[in-house]
């Protein structure tokens, strides 16, 4: 009788476990200032920016003329994201106790600075800010980027 209710319980973390990390992995920043008029893009929906809002791996945000966001990450990586600019989140991942660390954004067109966190200190091979005509490798630093 014992071993099958530790069976049990094994199986029954084993179903929950994956499920709560997955949703651990999607949150990815937090919008931390928005003016004007942003979007972000989820899949088929498209909602509105709040401050405070949840910002997700995939997720596609834009602002129109009026609009500027800002975002903080969990390593303290910060993007303003200017107006008219179109960018996607492609991977963030920051488990130091693991030593897993990825940050990709793919900026389609407008105006980002990008301040670096922890993610460029402990592992700068892992930032990568991709725009059209290139891939630029951040090192711990400030960058300012347009692209028309």
């Amino acid at each position: 009788m014992r071993r099958v209710i530790v069976s049990l319980l094994c199986l029954g973390l084993l179903w929950v476990g994956p499920r709560t990390s997955a949703a651990e992995e999607e949150f990815v920043s937090i919008v931390k200032s928005v003016e004007g008029r942003a979007t972000i893009t989820r899949g088929e929906a498209t909602l509105a920016v709040v401050n405070g809002m949840e910002v997700r791996r995939a997720d596609i945000v834009r602002t129109d003329r009026s609009g500027y966001v800002g975002l903080v990450f969990s390593d303290d990586t910060r993007i303003s994201i200017g107006p008219n600019t179109e960018l996607t989140i492609d991977t963030y991942l920051f488990e130091p106790l693991e030593k897993n660390f990825s940050f990709i954004v793919r900026m389609v067109r407008g105006t980002v600075s990008y301040l670096s966190g922890q993610i460029a200190k402990l592992a700068p091979e892992s930032v990568q800010l991709l725009v059209p005509a290139a891939t630029i490798g951040v090192r711990g630093t400030h960058v300012l980027i347009k692209v028309d």
